[in-house]
């Protein structure tokens, strides 16, 4: 559609944006929304494949355990935060909200509450490391505490970050359907 109101340039010379029709707000930000869940998933996909790289070493013995311990008991429930990441792409390219909800409810049961479990595991064993100095357990030479201690404050963000987004993008999509029942 073109604009009726006021002067329309002849030629474009790169200066004729101002009568341009614009999309709305809320197609906008769920388009940067989506950008940043993407990569957010993208980040949580490697986490997960490190985890699940240690799990499967140690499982099928594929090097020893004093070059990568066993894993602690939070890396198992772990391993099922693949479900929000795959409910969250499957959400975004026709902007599914059940999908979206999914993934978010299933983001806090299989992402967030193994990492918190995992914390208080580990806990005694990283106070015993931070107060006496040993470690029992080593991923490739470094304290396996520090390590998955590390991973963990990642896994936090990323988790955080994409259950921040999400909100925000459910957000936009339901004012976007709300604007659509109203017309």
């Amino acid at each position: 559609m073109t604009s009726r109101v006021g002067h329309k340039p002849a030629a474009s010379n790169g200066s004729d944006f101002k009568f341009r029709e614009k999309a709305n707000a809320h197609y906008q930000m769920s388009a940067s929304l989506k950008s940043e869940v993407r990569r957010l998933n993208v980040i949580h996909l490697l986490v997960w494949l490190l985890i699940a790289a240690q799990v499967a070493v140690s499982h099928f013995d594929l090097l020893s355990h004093d070059t990568v311990a066993m894993p602690y008991q939070w890396e198992y429930p772990y391993l099922l935060s693949m479900v929000p990441l795959l409910c969250s792409s499957l959400s975004l390219p026709k902007n599914n909200i059940s999908y979206l909800v999914l993934s978010m409810i299933s983001a806090g049961l299989f992402s967030v509450a193994p990492l918190i479990y995992g914390g208080m595991e580990m806990f005694p064993l990283a106070q015993q490391l931070y107060r006496h100095g040993k470690a029992y357990r080593f991923i490739f030479g470094f304290s396996a505490v520090t390590v998955m201690y590390l991973l963990m404050v990642v896994a936090v963000q990323v988790h955080a970050w994409q259950l921040y987004y999400m909100k925000k993008l459910l957000d936009s999509w339901f004012s976007a359907t709300q604007e659509k029942k109203k017309k």
